[in-house]
Order: C-alpha cells, then structure tokens, then sequence
C-alpha cells in the first residue's frame, strides 16, 4: 500500500463500532474516514488518518444528551511487529507521528484504527458545550460546622477556672 500510495475513503456506522459504543448514548451516526499510505521526505512509511464524526455523549453535568463533532487527521508511522516497544524505532520517527505495529503480514485493520482515534477523542468527562458549571456557596448549618471542627470535642476539656 505504501509504494503504491494507496488510498482508501468511506463511511462507517458507529454500530460498527463495539468498543466505542460503550463510551456513547447511542448508536446513531455514522463515520467518515480516509487512509492515505506514503513515505514521507525521510522514507518513513506512514498511514494518514483523517476522521469525521458526531458522537452522541452523555454531558456529565446536565445528564442530556448532544453531539460532540469530531474532526481529526492523524499520521501513523508503521513500524515492523517485532520493533514493537522498542523505544529506539519509535524515538526515530518524526514529530507528529504515532507508532503503528504492523504484522509481519502487513496487514492493517482500517476499522479498527479508525474506532482506536475515536476512542482517544471521548473526553474523560464529556461535558456539553455552553452548559453552566454549578459552582454557588451552600451554606453550612451550625451542627455541621460543629462537627467538622476537630478542636470542638477539646472545648469541652477545657477546665474553667
């Protein structure tokens, strides 16, 4: 694929997508992806990544649903299977790029690369854009504030003289 400059398009519903659906509301929506094989100008060979989704979210603070667009382009490096954790072949590729292991077959799963990015694209605590953080002073009843201090069961020790 890399010598040929192999490039592939299509579209992929997030049903398709086992892993990602357990961080999503539900399942409709699809996804819109490219992989472009090269070398780059130091022969590195390299797949580019492009994505484009909308991905149905859970909002931590407001228990609504939305969508959060995603649009993302990543290069991948491809390393040989066996260099794989070898931090010398991944210290080697250029900025900018993630490493890839590939099979000694040089097979690569498109599915599963594209399902890996958008899994690293779920934010730990999705929250919906333009919903209000609750920050606001509760006040303490006097029986609360009592009972955190750790001095008051002290006060009553105290001798008086």
């Amino acid at each position: 694929m890399v010598a040929a400059r192999r490039e592939f398009a299509g579209r992929l519903p997030l049903s398709a997508l086992p892993r990602l659906r357990e961080a999503l509301v539900d399942a409709e929506g699809e996804v819109a992806y490219t992989l472009s094989f090269d070398r780059d100008a130091l022969q590195v060979p390299y797949v580019e990544l492009g994505i484009e989704a909308q991905l149905p979210l859970l909002c931590q603070r407001t228990l609504q649903r939305f969508v959060l667009p995603v649009s993302l382009v990543q290069r991948l490096g491809l390393l040989r299977a066996e260099d794989e954790g070898d931090e010398a072949a991944e210290a080697a590729l250029p900025p900018g790029y993630e490493a890839l292991a590939v099979a000694g077959d040089g097979a690569i799963r498109p599915f599963d690369l594209v399902e890996d990015e958008l899994i690293l694209a779920v934010p730990v605590v999705p929250v919906s854009p333009g919903s209000e953080s609750v920050e606001r002073d509760w006040p303490v009843a006097a029986d609360e504030a009592a009972q955190a201090n750790p001095f008051a069961a002290l006060a009553s020790l105290k001798k008086n003289d």
